[in-house]
């Protein structure tokens, strides 16, 4: 998505998708090169350092950031391989400078994830939701970034909210209308969006807009729509651990962001909703599917199950390479072991019965697993999922501890359902302890050191 193209959007000169490619031209001169790259290095340090947690996160999942004049200005793809790119002109960025670059990384940050929590392919494809968004985004990036847009050879490159907000009211007022104030009409996208419908000639967006509402179909890059959903999920779940976690700038810029969409439509409050986002507004929202801890326990737990290597016969790739001439080769795949998963919980705690259903459920889907069953207070017992918990004396985690180390196989990955009030442990493998802790209980895992996975939960729907 390329920011602040003017006038007629020009088809871009290679595949932007084609990494060869791009790699291929050759973007600048050497000097130009280098000092554009110092450029987004730095502009890149600043956003993660202290301005925008969602820009630090997305460009760390850029595994590609080539430097190209396919592009006028910059770009961030989704391409169709899965993978993400940022491709920025060298001379765009030299010529816009230290301030100028962040202003862009982060407008183009703010515009992937916009494009994920408004999937619907109609109000994307409306250029007025199109020139919406750039105000918003510009509008929150001056707010935050300070100074103005950035400029280059003495000209502003990007929508200017205040002069777009000036026409709005311009236009209203010959016809009569009641136009917002400047700060309410920059309220959300959806009420930017709202008044500028209002207007019998919106602003055109060929001004200074994003170039990705050109790519599609055009030839000049591949915008997938799954890609970016994944990605975007991703980096919000990122972001949003984070401000749980005590990060004021995750925390501001998630709840800023969250206050600008929510409400938007109903895929845009089931995303919120599915990441377990209204949490950090003291709002409780019931999800279709899955609470947050629980997408945050499925991950987890699939780093700590994550196979070893073997090496395999591909036999697609393999019937590829010989039918091309090539000779075949092997590749490195996981073992076929059973994996050892050890499931404790807590009887002096109040265990919602929910968490337990659904830790069942959870373990037979997953394949290749064996599960041990626990339930401790000051000792250890057997225990098999929809028998009552019945508590007696202290909570000991020693005593898990000992029992889980005492294992003649060792476990790949323990979880522990606990309301966390007991003396702290130190495992021998602490990355392999995932600590669930109930409402009202201490989260002391993660702050250990080092700290092991831990996270809050709360019964199923």
């Amino acid at each position: 998505m390329a920011y602040g193209e003017r006038d007629r959007v020009r088809a871009p000169l290679v595949e932007l998708a084609d990494r060869r490619a791009l790699e291929r031209w050759a973007p600048a001169d050497q000097d130009v090169v280098d000092e554009a790259r110092r450029l987004k290095e730095r502009a890149l340090l600043d956003l993660g350092m202290s301005h925008s947690a969602i820009a630090s996160w997305l460009y760390s999942k850029c595994h590609h950031q080539i430097p190209t004049t396919a592009v006028d200005t910059a770009a961030v793809l989704a391409s169709g391989d899965g993978t993400c790119l940022l491709l920025y002109n060298p001379g765009f960025f030299a010529g816009i400078g230290q301030a100028g670059v962040r202003f862009v990384l982060f407008h183009e940050a703010r515009h992937i994830v916009q494009r994920h929590l408004f999937t619907d392919p109609g109000l994307r494809a409306d250029p007025v939701f199109t020139l919406a968004c750039e105000v918003t985004i510009n509008h929150v990036a001056l707010a935050r970034l300070g100074g103005g847009l950035p400029e280059l050879e003495g000209e502003r490159v990007g929508v200017d909210p205040r002069r777009v907000h000036g026409l709005y009211v311009k236009d209203l007022e010959e016809q009569g209308l009641e136009p917002l104030r400047y700060e309410e009409w920059a309220d959300t996208d959806l009420s930017v969006y709202r008044e500028l419908g209002r207007m019998r000639n919106p602003p055109g967006t060929g001004d200074a807009i994003c170039v990705h509402v050109a790519l599609d179909g055009t030839g000049g890059g591949v915008l997938d729509q799954e890609t970016v959903d994944r990605i975007g999920n991703e980096v919000l779940r990122s972001v949003l651990l984070a401000a749980r976690r005590g990060d004021r700038t995750a925390r501001r810029e998630l709840l800023d962001l969250l206050g600008r969409t929510g409400g938007a439509a109903e895929s845009v409050d089931r995303v919120w909703g599915d990441l377990g986002a209204h949490a950090l507004r003291g709002e409780t929202v019931r999800t279709r599917r899955v609470e947050w801890w629980q997408r945050w326990l499925v991950d987890v737990l699939g780093s700590k199950l994550r196979e070893g290597e073997r090496l395999a016969y591909p036999k697609k790739r393999g019937a590829l390479l010989a039918a091309l001439g090539h000779e075949p080769m092997l590749s490195r795949q996981g073992p076929r072991r059973v994996k050892a998963l050890v499931i404790a919980l807590d009887t002096s705690g109040s265990m919602p019965d929910g968490v337990v259903r659904w830790l069942g459920e959870l373990v037979g889907r997953i394949d290749g697993v064996e599960a041990e069953w626990v339930a401790f207070d000051a000792a250890v017992k057997p225990f098999r999922p929809g028998e009552p918990l019945r508590g007696g004396g202290g909570t000991s985690f020693a005593a898990l501890r000992r029992h889980v180390e005492a294992r003649a196989e060792p476990a790949d990955a323990v979880i522990v359902v606990t309301d966390g009030h007991a003396p702290p442990i130190a495992p021998a493998d602490p990355d392999r302890w995932i600590w669930l802790i109930t409402p009202g209980g201490d989260e002391w895992p993660e702050r250990r050191d080092p700290p092991m996975a831990c996270h809050r939960v709360r019964p199923p729907g």
